[in-house]
């Protein structure tokens, strides 16, 4: 198989990539002779971009690259949109949960001064506390 001169022989990973399927599927159409590949001295395939265009149905030029880093690009937007939503909504959680807590700990700081002023002028009646005769 020869070399094309525009684009370099493709690894199993990068025809992975660029077609959407996984390696294994890329090995997997490899050994069934389904796609065309050079095995090299270290084991690893070269598989020419027209031979993976023949086999899988996409364009051997640089447009295929680029539509995947469009969508790649919108799937990233797409995700930092959604955290942010997240993030947001965790801050108004966060926000809520700090008004209960001080409410609450104005309640219990309440019912505490409350608690310390009756105690104090309880002790009145307690038989314990009355002198004896």
């Amino acid at each position: 198989m020869t070399q094309c001169a525009t684009m370099p022989e493709l690894s199993l990973s990068q025809a992975a990539k660029l077609t959407g399927k996984s390696k294994s599927t890329i090995n997997r159409a490899v050994k069934t002779g389904k796609l065309s590949a050079t095995r090299n001295d270290d084991g690893s395939y070269s598989i020419d971009p027209a031979e993976l265009s023949r086999a899988f149905g996409l364009e051997p030029d640089d447009s295929a690259k680029r539509s995947d880093a469009e969508r790649d690009e919108t799937r990233l937007i797409e995700r930092i949109e959604a955290l942010e939503t997240m993030l947001n909504r965790e801050r108004e959680i966060s926000a809520d949960l700090k008004e209960d807590r001080d409410r609450w700990r104005q309640q219990a700081t309440a019912l505490l001064t409350d608690q310390r002023s009756s105690t104090t002028t309880s002790f009145k009646w307690w038989p314990w506390r009355r002198k004896s005769l």
